[in-house]
């Protein structure tokens, strides 16, 4: 029996349902929600700027060297996006990607589903019946993410503001310097175990971004401080493509 004579829930056209006209009225809601969030926090940090001694050019220059940073990771999230479109279409990607971000997520998520349905993701017995359920179980999965932060929020603020209250006012900085910290070398950790062309992406990235800041302070190069990140992000990715990591 052909893919396109068999029922809907038994054929393997995932293609034909997964642009439907549903999906794509969930994706524009979500960029829409995006949107105008970003627009709250814009005028938020606007009006805020002024009460911690920024001036408006040192906000838009802030906000300026975070749209720059923001390449090289739009960068990679969408040549990994590109390759699950055949997965999730169109529609299930963008909605995935503007919701969670996290594509590793989202393709460990499905494939726990998919092994239960006895497939494997895009390969035999991959049905539409089987990507209905995909995109319902790592939808809730992540519906995960956003509950713990919607009731875990509250309670970090609460905490923040009795450590702003309390005598010592260099500890909340400390901890979230420690938060960053940690949070950097979990990331650093997680990729130099991979394997060895991922730890040489690794050094070559941070020789790239000192390299950068180094040229930036020595010849007082403002702006190259603010694409250097970017910059390092371009560069890794194009020296992780051309170099034979498998070698």
């Amino acid at each position: 029996m052909h893919a396109s004579d068999a029922p809907p829930s038994e054929s393997s056209d995932i293609l034909a349902v997964a642009g439907s006209p549903i999906l794509w009225g969930s994706v524009v809601a979500v960029f829409a929600v995006i949107a105008i969030q970003t627009v709250i926090y814009y005028q938020a940090a606007s009006r805020a700027a002024p009460n911690v001694g920024l001036e408006r050019k040192e906000v838009t220059r802030a906000f300026r060297a975070g749209a720059i940073a923001s390449i090289g990771p739009s960068l990679a999230v969408s040549l990994i996006a590109i390759t699950l479109v055949s997965v999730f279409g169109t529609p299930g990607v963008l909605q995935r990607i503007g919701l969670i971000g996290s594509a590793a997520f989202d393709v460990a998520a499905a494939g726990i589903v998919a092994g239960t349905e006895g497939t494997t993701l895009g390969g035999e017995g991959y049905t539409q019946q089987v990507f209905a359920n995909v995109l319902l179980c790592i939808a809730i999965a992540g519906a995960g993410w956003m509950l713990v932060t919607l009731t875990a929020t509250p309670l970090l603020k609460r905490g923040q503001g009795a450590v702003e209250r309390g005598k010592n006012k260099a500890l909340m900085g400390l901890i979230s310097s420690a938060a960053l910290l940690g949070a950097f070398i979990c990331f650093t950790y997680q990729q130099a175990a991979r394997g060895f062309g991922p730890l040489l992406v690794l050094i070559a990235s941070g020789l790239i971004m000192a390299a950068l800041l180094l040229i930036a302070k020595t010849f007082r190069q403002h702006w190259l401080r603010e694409w250097a990140l970017g910059i390092a992000l371009v560069a890794s990715l194009a020296f992780a493509t051309s170099y034979p990591l498998s070698a």
